[in-house]
């Protein structure tokens, strides 16, 4: 074999070397799944879905392909969500949708036994972190480590794990919103709360359908509070916009213009609601642990940060700068695929009370 031909042999070996790992990161979020794999950075981000043929109650589709038939499903389909609040709700279909995603993620199909890190919320319960543990063990992953989705957020967002010095980060997801003080590695303070961007989504829906006699679907609803909605008063409040669904009382195909200035107050209701929160956590620090967030101020992560005009919302609450990681909806699973170059730090940081969880039954197991 030439010398050129060794060599591209030899890249040849090294870039699958790349891509075929044993560590993955993986963040299961109520809307989204996001799995990233140590070498080859996200390789997976999917609704957090699954489509269900009523009649057989077997699994016909998966994230994107489920979210894709989101509202316009066939009959016999239901489109389910087996994730709420962060959580795990039901757990046969939570363990074949992420059997699916791990799969899907593994390089070539390989069925090698994995190791992993998952996100959880500061205060899940043991039931709850059995539940996501077993649902991985189900996935064919050999060892399970999990990491409160706070501190994987912070590292995703670049804190770093020797710095003395306190950070705040705050990450907002569909359903939750997770408020985090990190120092050296460790959690100092956290707190969660079962409230999130999704919850704009409802109270939109609800609004529109109460008092314009109009019920829209999820995807209206969503691009409504992507494309038109926003945290801080509109400069133009009569700037409108149609949106089309089913009317109310006819039952038939309908259509409302509704202004900014309308659906403002429905959203300033829930991004205070987060505000409060924010506010009120802050309110517990310590004098040096306030001092380090006074000068530093607050990051924000989770798809929610990207809210337009959140962060400016909640620096006019609390008064401090508040700054929007890169790329926010990837901080916690990035933060997790760090622990794999830190495995001192990963033991350290690791929630997996053996012990607790070995008693925790999952009651809905089938």
């Amino acid at each position: 074999m030439s010398i050129l031909g060794s060599i591209a042999s030899m890249m040849g070996i090294s870039s699958l070397r790349n891509l075929v790992t044993d560590s993955m990161a993986i963040d299961m979020g109520t809307a989204n799944t996001i799995i990233a794999v140590k070498g080859r950075d996200v390789v997976l981000d999917e609704p957090t879905l699954v489509a269900v043929n009523e009649l057989t109650d077997e699994v016909v589709a998966y994230g994107q392909e489920a979210f894709d038939m989101l509202g316009r499903e066939a009959r016999d389909v239901v489109i389910v969500a087996p994730l709420s609040g962060g959580v795990v709700a039901d757990f046969e279909r939570t363990k074949k949708m992420l059997a699916h995603f791990v799969k899907k993620a593994k390089s070539g199909g390989s069925q090698v036994s994995l190791q992993a890190v998952m996100s959880m919320l500061s205060d899940v319960t043991h039931v709850e972190q059995r539940a996501l543990l077993h649902a991985a063990e189900e996935a064919h992953i050999g060892k399970v480590n999990m990491l409160e989705e706070g501190i994987a957020a912070a590292f995703g967002a670049g804190v770093s794990p020797r710095d003395k010095r306190a950070s705040a980060v705050i990450d907002i997801g569909a359903s939750t919103t997770n408020i985090a003080i990190v120092a050296k590695g460790n959690i100092i303070s956290s707190r969660s709360e079962r409230i999130g961007i999704n919850d704009i989504n409802a109270a939109l829906a609800t609004h529109v359908r109460r008092h314009r006699g109009l019920q829209i679907g999820d995807e209206t609803t969503e691009n409504l509070k992507i494309t038109f909605a926003q945290a801080t008063v509109p400069e133009d409040l009569g700037k409108s916009v149609t949106i089309r669904g089913r009317d109310v009382q006819t039952g038939s195909p309908g259509a409302v213009e509704i202004t900014a200035g309308e659906i403002y107050p429905v959203v300033e209701g829930i991004v205070r609601r987060i505000a409060n929160l924010v506010s009120d956590a802050l309110t517990e620090l310590r004098p040096e642990v306030a001092a380090d967030i006074f000068d530093r101020g607050i990051i924000l992560t989770g798809g929610g940060a990207l809210f337009n005009g959140l962060d400016q919302y909640l620096r006019d609450i609390v008064n401090l700068p508040v700054l929007v990681s890169d790329e926010p909806r990837y901080a916690t699973v990035r933060g997790l695929l760090k622990m794999f170059d830190e495995p001192d730090l990963l033991e350290k940081v690791t929630r997996n009370e053996l012990s607790l969880l070995q008693n925790a039954e999952i009651p809905f197991e089938a």
